[in-house]
This record gives C-alpha cells, structure tokens and sequence, in this order.
C-alpha cells in the first residue's frame, strides 16, 4: 500500500476519465502513460464502466504495468469489491462510508475517500484513509488546505474539483498542503503525444 502512496507523490497529476467508447478509454489511458503519467484514475460513472475498466487492466497489464491504476466514483460495498475483483490498485470515494472503507481494507487496497470538513476528514482517518480527497477544492481553496493541515499532519490530501491549470493555481495547491491533483478528461485529451 504505502508503494501506491509512494507513487502517487512522485506522479501528483491524476488523470480522471470515463468514456463509453472503450477505445478512447485505451486512447486516453495511453496518451496519458505516453505523457509520463504513472497514476490514473477510472471514474465508475457509465453503464460501460466495469467492462472499459476491464480493458484498460489488461492493456495496462500488457504495455504499462507501471502505471498505478484506480477506480474512482465508488459509492457502495458491491462497487468497492466489483472494482477490486477487476484489480484496482486504488479506490476513490465522493464519500465516506465505512463499508468501503472496510472492502478495502480486508484487500489491502487504499482508499481515497472525499471529504469537506474537519469532522469528515476525521472521520476518513478513524476509517483508516491514510489521503482524503478534499473537493470541491474550487470552493474551499488553499485557506482551508493550510489550516487544516496542521491537524491532520498524518494524512496526505489529494485535491479535485475546479482547480485550473494554470502553474500557480497548482502552486498555491501545493504550498497549501496538496499532495497529489486529480485533473478531468478535458485534459487528458488535449495531451499530444509527440
């Protein structure tokens, strides 16, 4: 486990993406691994999910095996222990439930869930998250990074949710106490792979 955490800090831009077409799915994954990508995220958000994820595992498997693979939009037991059974090497919640939690767990698996608030991220900790995602962090910004990461010096904080592009927005992130970005799938298509 703390190899996937290992990885996420040397490779802090996460790409997240879903599509329906499983070729843009092995598209993007790809262009992402070409651009020296090493940690991406599947988001379980369509009705192709579980099979496109399927693809990219075994495309990764095949052609990148470096690349640390998550399933994002996990929101129930069933998902959590779908998505394992198809091999994520991660998990990421838009919420805190211990059924989850505990999924991954009895796996070994991380689990990034999301969190808002001071008693949330407690919460994560109590329910053995060792990063939370913070969203939306366009509304929370780096203020609240900053105080609330004196709190929680124990745990990593992966952001998401509106956060430009732009250098000194992902700067100010960072000097915030961000750990890792999670960028959408406007980015990962704009990627030109020379």
């Amino acid at each position: 486990m703390n190899t996937i955490i290992n990885t996420i800090e040397a490779y802090p831009i996460i790409p997240v993406y879903y599509h329906n077409d499983p070729a843009r799915c092995i598209e993007a994954f790809n262009r992402s691994y070409q651009a020296g990508i090493r940690v991406f995220e599947f988001v379980n958000r369509g009705e192709k999910a579980e099979e496109n994820f399927k693809k990219i595992v075994d495309y990764r498997d095949k052609y990148a095996k470096e690349i640390v693979l998550g399933a994002g939009t996990i929101t129930s037991r069933k998902q959590a222990e779908t998505f394992i059974g198809l091999n994520a090497d991660f998990l990421v919640s838009p919420v805190v439930l211990p059924e989850i939690a505990e999924a991954a767990a009895i796996h070994h698996k991380i689990w990034i869930p999301g969190a808002m608030t001071p008693t949330e991220i407690a919460i994560c900790s109590n329910l053995g998250a060792k990063m939370i995602k913070i969203f939306p962090a366009s509304v929370i910004g780096t203020s609240f990074l900053k105080g609330i990461k004196p709190l929680f010096p124990h745990l990593k904080f992966m952001v998401t949710g509106g956060i430009p592009l732009e250098i000194e927005e992902i700067k100010k992130m960072v000097r915030g106490g961000c750990f890792s970005n999670r960028v959408r799938r406007s980015f990962i298509e704009t990627i030109r792979i020379p």
